[in-house]
């Protein structure tokens, strides 16, 4: 099998568990060169994972070598990057979100349709062995007509482990921003599209201590809604609603189930690529634990990413595009917009509901 090259800019947090699934797991990856603003944690990736190339961000991005940059730079820098990839004439594959902004998101789209390259995504959680068992199961009609669905992640924000949490709390942060994406990307690929939102936000804490290293006792100012519930309708019918929060204690909320006609889906969370899956139909007495359909069970970040690859050879649509990222950027730009305004937001975006991946193993 030959081997897309990819440049990876941001070798931070995240980047470990790419690091190793693009070198040991997908096949049809291999990791050409590494770049950091910090130098040393670049020198440490090369080193870990035998990555021959450290460069600069603008090195990496121009070097003929690069087939795909692999963006995982913090948000506020997702859309720079981005653009200066597809203007290089790379394919570019991102953390999430997309962009802070709707603007940013929009002309990365407009760039790489007019240059005629790719853009992918993140987050793909909803590619592994869970989501897609739960899509197998819509499809296949063991609920019955999709109605409605929730969605909630609550916890009470990051300072307390995370090394250098502040940008969670800024332009762009936020537990939508944060987590929304894999709720929302989650819902998309289990329901399709959303045709219109509304809202409400607030920010219950103004300034946020951080009490993890090496920041301990650093206060945070707050810029953004910490507590943010949203209601989408869904252009095939079901009505759901999202609650995502940086400012509760406990909780015992389930993370996602979808209500059919015929019965309910429970659905794992859509932060990990495992189960467990739960059906219970609606004559039946209890749940039933459903056997998982596909591969990809443990944490499988960069599957978006070695799909995208495979869709370029073979000239077929990727399932983890910048198209849904942006659907979702906008649906949660739209929810706050509702809180502000006081009104629905119809939302001008769309997206294709991502193909399934097949129950057999695909790379």
């Amino acid at each position: 099998m030959s081997r897309t090259k990819i440049g990876i800019v941001g070798c931070g947090n995240i980047s470990d568990i790419y690091l190793k699934n693009c070198t040991k797991t997908f096949g049809n990856l291999e990791v050409a060169a590494v770049s950091d603003l910090v130098p040393e944690r670049a020198r440490r990736a090369a080193e870990a994972y035998s990555i021959k190339k450290i460069l600069a961000a603008e090195e990496l991005i121009s070097d003929p070598e690069i087939d795909i940059v692999l963006n995982l730079t913090t948000p506020h820098v997702h859309s720079s990057i981005n653009l200066a990839a597809i203007n290089a004439g790379k394919h570019v594959y991102t953390e999430k979100p997309l962009a802070v902004t709707r603007e940013d998101g929009y002309k990365l789209l407009q760039a790489a349709r007019e240059k005629g390259l790719r853009a992918g995504a993140a987050p793909d959680t909803f590619l592994g062995a869970g989501l897609q068992t739960c899509r197998k199961l819509i499809d296949d009609g063991w609920i019955g007509e999709p109605v409605a669905a929730t969605a909630f992640m609550t916890c009470h924000g990051h300072e307390s482990w995370h090394p250098d949490p502040e940008f969670y709390y800024k332009v762009g942060g936020g537990p939508m921003f944060d987590m929304g994406p894999y709720y929302l990307t989650a819902l998309i690929a289990l329901l399709g599209p959303v045709k219109r939102v509304t809202g409400s936000a607030r920010k219950t804490f103004d300034h946020r201590t951080i009490t993890s290293r090496p920041r301990y006792g650093t206060v945070i100012d707050v810029e953004v809604p910490t507590h943010v519930t949203g209601i989408l309708d869904f252009e095939s019918g079901p009505v759901a609603t999202i609650i995502t929060s940086f400012d509760v204690w406990h909780a015992q909320l389930p993370r996602i189930e979808i209500y059919g006609s015929e019965g309910t889906l429970s659905v794992p969370d859509p932060n990990t690529f495992g189960g467990p899956v739960l059906v219970r139909r609606h004559d039946a007495p209890e749940w039933v634990r459903m056997p998982l359909t596909h591969g990809f069970e443990e944490n499988s970040r960069g599957i978006g990413l070695a799909d995208m690859a495979l869709a370029i050879s073979s000239n077929r649509p990727h399932r983890a595009s910048a198209e849904m990222a942006y659907h979702v950027l906008d649906i949660m730009h739209a929810i706050h917009d509702a809180s502000t305004s006081g009104r629905h937001i119809e939302l001008a975006s769309g997206c294709q509901r991502p193909e399934p991946l097949p129950v057999e193993a695909w790379i």
